[in-house]
């Protein structure tokens, strides 16, 4: 049994950072929320209806990267891009081109990633969180290989996401510095893991 009991209500403009010791069930947490796993137990909704029944309606909102950069080395930085946002969020070349900008790969565009550093493909992975698309973030360890500046802007963009209206729930052993009004924690290391809050749940209670 990874956790029981665990009961936890999200809505716009919150960050929730899932904390606690390795072989806690973080990830399992992150990948229960995703739709990538069931629990063995309990239920998970999605504005107050069951996700299993909209699973659809969970891929126009979620956007998930999880603790690999997830990217084709083959594919260039653009062609990874436009391939991970075609399914439900297309973006057209010029705003690609904006968000490697804006994550300080100006000049690799059409560069093979296979050719790129770690920090540098975790840089592609996370170039879609500045592209038009899903309210809902699902990160786990986004700050893996990235350089302090690096850090220091990705804490700032997930901040503003929320202050935007948007819901982001990570994973991560790194301190934040930045953290929005409506940030919280939950420790699955702890003995009891249950909480509420917003009114009309998103994510919500079983164990795995």
């Amino acid at each position: 049994m990874l956790f029981e009991r665990l009961e936890l209500r999200l809505a716009g403009g919150e960050m929730l950072q899932v904390s606690g010791p390795n072989g806690s069930g973080k990830t399992s947490l992150l990948r229960l929320l995703a739709g990538l796993m069931q629990p063995t137990a309990g239920e998970i909704r999605l504005n107050g209806l069951p996700l299993s029944a909209q699973r659809a309606e969970l891929a126009r909102n979620l956007l998930w990267i999880g603790h690999a950069a997830g990217i084709k080395g083959l594919l260039t930085a653009e062609e990874n891009l436009t391939w991970l946002c075609a399914l439900h969020h297309p973006a057209e070349r010029a705003a690609i081109w904006q968000a490697l900008e804006a994550v300080g790969l100006r000049g690799f565009e059409d560069v093979p990633c296979h050719t790129l550093s770690a920090g540098q493909q975790r840089r592609v992975a996370l170039a879609r969180l500045y592209l038009q698309g899903p309210p809902l973030w699902v990160l786990d360890e986004p700050f893996t290989a990235l350089d302090k500046a690096a850090v220091a802007q990705l804490e700032n963009h997930l901040a503003q996401h929320c202050q935007q209206g948007g819901l982001v729930v990570l994973t991560t052993h790194h301190t934040l510095a930045v953290k929005p009004a409506g940030y919280r924690e939950l420790d699955l290391g702890s003995v009891d893991v249950s909480f509420a809050a917003a009114p009309e749940p998103v994510l919500a209670r079983g164990k795995a």
